[in-house]
């Protein structure tokens, strides 16, 4: 039977990767082509801190969110703490091996101006379909922060280790925030393709004759095959409004066309449009158009 795997800490991370005690006891840079990482298909590995991950190379494909992931392509992927990755089949490692792991607890950066950020920090949210897929410069870069990272490890801690450990982090973490940029734009094309099928389900929905609830980014995310932070992002970078926005546009501009060209009651149409009470939906429409549903009304 498939073992289900929860580590606490960085140190129990190293051990059960038969590594030397960390030098920092919350953060820790694994090479992973020094260590044996099978897992019986199946195991279900999660754990109390985030893993960034660079591979071109398995021993194991993975299954993270929904999706498997072979990181054959040498592609980056971010977990963030609780997040299960499964792991799958066993696969032949190839030769040319390169692995690096980078692996910190909140802890370490808990009070910092990074631990303020982390929400910014999406991709951590994105299932491994949506890695990051890195050009040889791209890798280089990160890869020297990497280094820098296991330098500072490698030093006599002092009262400056975490301030420049937690510094290069954030910056390990702004360039991937760059590149992932850089990645919407150059699946523009796949990316409007997504634009469209959101924008399509929105309109249908809104258009529907019977509403039985509004839609979530969890939904919409689940129908064109998406993370709803990748999601999210996606539609930021192409529209200028994230997914809550679009669901909100449509949602207002039906409520818009309901208020004008019905008598139905601002209660009946927050009802009939999928909300539970009205209030809620009053209370939104404001927020989004400057005016209660009434006075909307009686304006036009």
């Amino acid at each position: 039977m498939a073992a289900n795997i929860h580590i606490k800490t960085i140190s129990e991370l190293c051990r059960a990767m038969q590594q030397p005690s960390p030098g920092h006891p919350l953060v820790s840079v694994i090479d992973f082509t020094k260590v044996s990482e099978h897992f019986e298909s199946g195991t279900r590995i999660s754990t109390d801190f985030y893993s960034v991950m660079f591979k071109n190379y398995c021993t194991n494909k993975i299954k993270y969110g929904r999706e498997k992931y072979d990181f054959e392509e040498g592609n980056l992927i971010c977990i963030a703490p609780k997040q299960v990755v499964v792991f799958d089949e066993e696969v032949e490692p190839r030769s040319d091996r390169i692995g690096m792991g980078l692996f910190f607890h909140p802890d370490l950066i808990r009070g910092s101006a990074l631990a303020a950020k982390m929400k910014e920090y999406t991709f951590f949210s994105y299932q491994t379909s949506e890695a990051l897929h890195l050009s040889e410069k791209e890798k280089q870069t990160l890869l020297d922060c990497i280094g820098k990272i296991q330098s500072e490890l490698l030093e006599n801690i002092d009262q400056h280790s975490q301030t420049l450990i937690i510094s290069n982090i954030e910056l390990f973490l702004n360039y991937c925030t760059r590149y992932y940029g850089r990645q919407f734009i150059t699946r523009k094309h796949i990316n409007n393709d997504v634009v469209t099928t959101i924008e399509s389900l929105l309109l249908a929905h809104f258009n529907a004759d019977v509403i039985q609830a509004l839609p979530s980014v969890k939904s919409l995310a689940e129908k064109v095959h998406l993370s709803p932070s990748y999601l999210s992002d996606l539609l930021k970078k192409e529209t200028g409004m994230n997914a809550q926005d679009h669901i909100h546009y449509y949602l207002i501009n039906e409520a818009k066309s309901r208020l004008i060209g019905t008598r139905q009651s601002v209660s009946e149409i927050a009802f009939s449009l999928g909300f539970e009470y009205p209030q809620y939906f009053s209370k939104l429409f404001k927020r989004k158009t400057g005016k209660t549903p009434v006075e909307y009304r009686n304006l036009n």
